[in-house]
């Protein structure tokens, strides 16, 4: 979020906002952590390697008449040796599985920046002259725009070094296009890429430590972002899944309101890009305020939910222990698609503000976010609570209005009544959900 126009900077301190938010990124923090473990892990392997050796140093110096006077002495004295030997080779093992992730994240980090920046300078350069034409006249030097844009957008920071963000460049879809990627692979697909690199990995060097990490993933080296082969691919469905219904909501509402007078696939593309940045990265090409209310509300989900939100219906809740014998496989798979209670009011409010779009943007003072979310959580709760309705807050007077005491949903559509009604036979019968939502992995 930035405080003053981004224009003010020069080139030098550009450079220095660039490494900022490069050593700021999840990513790079994460890689300090590996190398931090992997130093902590070689001096408890250089340790314990210099107790054994002394252990048998102890062994071969024992006198007879001592080793004559314990019971058993070879048989004790092998059960120690080999207990000590097996803590030195798990140790080493997780050493080196630490320090070959290390140098996986570190090749996944350069490939990105230099493999992205270079990608922006040549699509710039040699296939955009109208940004190239923007470029010139805000003054910006074409690598330095190139290496602040891709730190910026794999670290998730969101900044621009133009005033506008990416407003400049809603006409200019390849750029969004290379951007997307980047986006993405930096936050919520970062790791189902680090699992198929290891993979990768593992089958060309067939390194030991390699092998174990696909086996074991995040149990063995600790990492976080290492995530079980299954976790990944429901996280990337789950993320595809996120996108398409933004993407939708995107085109079904805005195609002749805030995507007028683009081309056909300039729309689409401006609700892709809308769509992967909703996901905390935060650049934007266009005008947030313009959107429909409804599709506000949507990005307020999708920026609450962690990056690595996932549908997993067949992880660890859907054991026989906690469902009777007598559910069956389509019935355990019902319960555990459905949402959080969150999840459905969010929902309810994005509907309202579908039926009643007309309205917010006609009477804007009396139709607000506020008074839909009050009303719809009202109902759910069944409180009863009400912003009620003036006819004196419209901004464009009706002389037929005239003031009654009836809730806020007496003003609403037919479709937004309905659609309340719903919200408060929900929220009556909400003990029979509240243990919903148990395959949404929110970490």
């Amino acid at each position: 979020m930035s405080t003053v126009e981004m224009e003010v900077f020069s080139n030098g301190q550009l450079l220095v906002l660039t490494v900022l938010m490069l050593v700021g990124g999840e990513v790079f923090l994460s890689l300090i952590g590996l190398a931090s473990k992997w130093s902590k892990l070689r001096k408890q392997a250089a340790h314990k390697s210099r107790r054994v050796e002394i252990h048998h140093v102890a062994e071969l110096e024992m006198p007879p008449a001592a080793a004559a006077d314990i019971d058993n002495p070879t048989s004790t004295a092998d059960d120690e040796t080999s207990k000590s030997l097996e803590h030195v080779h798990d140790t080493r093992l997780r050493r080196d599985a630490v320090r070959s992730l290390f140098f996986v994240v570190l090749a996944i980090l350069l490939a990105v920046h230099v493999l992205g920046a270079g990608a922006i300078v040549a699509y710039i350069v040699h296939a955009s002259p109208a940004a190239r034409r923007t470029l010139r006249d805000k003054a910006l030097n074409v690598w330095t725009f190139a290496v602040f844009t891709t730190v910026s957008t794999f670290s998730s920071c969101g900044y621009m070094p133009t005033n506008e963000n990416m407003i400049v460049f809603k006409q200019d879809t390849g750029l969004q296009l290379l951007l997307v990627p980047q986006a993405l692979v930096g936050n919520t697909l970062f790791p189902p890429l680090l699992a198929a690199c290891v993979r990768t990995a593992a089958a060309a060097t067939r390194r030991v430590e390699l092998r174990e990490t696909v086996k074991q993933g995040g149990e063995l080296t600790g990492y976080y972002h290492l995530l079980p082969a299954r976790r990944c691919a429901m996280l990337a469905a789950t993320v595809v899944g996120f996108l398409a219904v933004q993407v939708a909501m995107l085109c079904g509402m805005e195609w002749g309101g805030a995507l007028r007078g683009m081309s056909p696939w300039e729309k689409v593309s401006n609700a892709v890009f809308l769509a992967v940045n909703s996901r905390h990265t935060g650049e934007s090409t266009l005008d947030l305020s313009t959107l429909a209310p409804a599709i506000l509300v949507l990005f307020v989900l999708m920026m609450y939910l962690p990056p690595y939100t996932t549908w997993l219906p067949f992880g660890e809740s859907s054991s026989v222990k906690d469902h009777p014998r007598e559910e069956t496989q389509g019935v355990r798979l019902l319960k555990s698609t459905l949402l959080s209670q969150l999840s459905y009011l969010a929902i309810f409010v994005i509907a309202i503000c579908v039926t009643e779009r007309e309205k917010l943007k006609e009477d804007p003072l009396n139709f607000n976010l506020l008074s839909i979310v009050v009303e719809v959580v009202s109902a759910y709760g069944n409180v009863g609570f009400s912003m009620g309705y003036s006819c004196s807050r419209q901004i464009s007077p009706d002389g037929m209005c005239t003031d009654r005491w009836t809730g806020f949903a007496g003003r609403w559509s037919d479709s937004g009544k309905l659609i309340l009604i719903l919200v408060m036979l929900f929220g009556r019968m909400k003990k029979f959900s509240m243990k919903a939502g148990k395959s949404w992995k929110l970490s």
